[in-house]
């Protein structure tokens, strides 16, 4: 499935809320290893939930480092002073007329 992004690159869209992107800094293999220790870290989540909490938390947090590594949370990536709308419903933001464009193509 594939979200729309907006036109300058920094957010995608998902059921009209704004997600940061990974940095499009990182250089490819790094990128691949930190994806690959998020998405290992998100099936720990999975097999740890109700059973394991100190092992939900110990994986909730590598989520979290990877996800900062990844540029996706923590400080902006961008280096403008942009603000950052990560997490704000794109009908609330300077993306709002963009959003509503892709909304009525759709």
């Amino acid at each position: 499935m594939r979200y729309p992004g907006t036109p300058d690159g920094r957010y995608f869209v998902v059921r009209g809320r704004l997600w940061r992107t990974t940095n499009p800094s990182i250089p490819e293999d790094e990128r691949a290893v930190l994806t690959k220790a998020l998405m290992k870290a998100r099936r720990d989540i999975r097999e740890a939930r109700d059973t394991n909490a100190a092992l939900e938390e110990d994986a909730r947090r590598r989520v979290h480092e990877a996800k900062v590594k990844l540029g996706e949370r923590g400080a902006p990536w961008w280096t403008d002073g942009a603000p950052d709308y990560n997490r704000h419903l794109a009908k609330n933001t300077p993306y709002k007329a963009w959003f509503e464009k892709q909304c009525s193509e759709a």
